[in-house]
């Protein structure tokens, strides 16, 4: 089989309410992007009818594609989503498209420079939030001061769920991979920068108005799962960086009750 030039990989739980639409907007955008290209859907597990939609495009369509999974998280869903593709480079993007593909032109003409992950921000230069929820960007800022803290310096968005990523990058990280929750995308660039591969980050224009899959009641889980990540990828810790986890935990677990 050809590779495709591009594989879009979006994970799915429960979206019966907007996967049709997801898939028709990158079908209809994707031909004047790149010469070739496939829809990877991974479903987590979905309990509603998303896995049913999607296997209908793809009767029509060879183009799109179902993975179905048992339901692991997201991470999960991403994980195996990558591995299944076959673009020579794979675009990771959320159902709710709250990066309008037209954005997606940003992350192809970064791979002149020598990145092989390109990951879209929210915070990097040109970027712009339209109709964010405040509570839902302090919580975010807060997330992300923690991990630049303990993690992966020099990173100002870890958590934008479209990435852009070159088949060999795929090849190398995902095996190492074991974060199914909120924090996957921390370990994905942790290992990325620990393989010595070229990370940038290109603004996006994000709408936050879209109904999120992320509970805030997952606070403290995530941050635990940075502590282990950042354990994995012996990351050592100063006495005032495990003041500030501590402090973190705490903070998210209050939030929690």
């Amino acid at each position: 089989m050809n590779s495709p030039s591009l594989s879009v990989v979006v994970p799915a739980f429960n979206e019966e309410s907007r996967i049709a639409s997801c898939i028709a907007q990158l079908r209809a955008a994707l031909p004047d992007l790149v010469d070739s290209w496939e829809i990877v859907v991974a479903d987590d597990g979905s309990a509603d009818r998303t896995g049913e939609i999607v296997a209908a495009v793809a009767a029509s369509d060879a183009r799109v594609r179902l993975v179905t999974l048992p339901h692991h998280g997201k991470g999960s869903a991403v994980r195996a989503g990558l591995l299944a593709a076959h673009g020579q480079w794979r675009f990771i993007a959320d159902a709710d498209l709250a990066m309008p593909p037209d954005n997606l032109p940003r992350f192809l003409a970064a791979r002149d420079n020598g990145a092989s992950v390109i990951i879209g921000s929210r915070e990097a230069a040109g970027s712009r939030r339209v109709d964010e929820p405040w509570i839902r960007h302090l919580i975010g800022r807060i997330f992300n001061w923690m991990v630049r803290l303990m993690v992966v310096p020099g990173i100002t968005d870890t958590q934008c769920g479209f990435k852009l990523l070159s088949a060999a990058a795929v090849e190398d990280i995902c095996p190492k991979l074991s974060t199914d929750g909120f924090a996957f995308d921390v370990e994905m660039l942790a290992h990325a920068r620990r393989s010595g591969l070229q990370i940038r980050e290109v603004g996006i224009t994000w709408h936050g108005a879209q109904e999120s899959r992320v509970a805030l009641s997952g606070g403290a889980a995530a941050f635990l799962d940075v502590l282990r990540i950042a354990w994995r990828v012996r990351r050592p810790f100063s006495p005032r960086t495990w003041a500030f986890l501590v402090a973190g935990i705490f903070a998210a677990s209050c939030r929690t009750t």
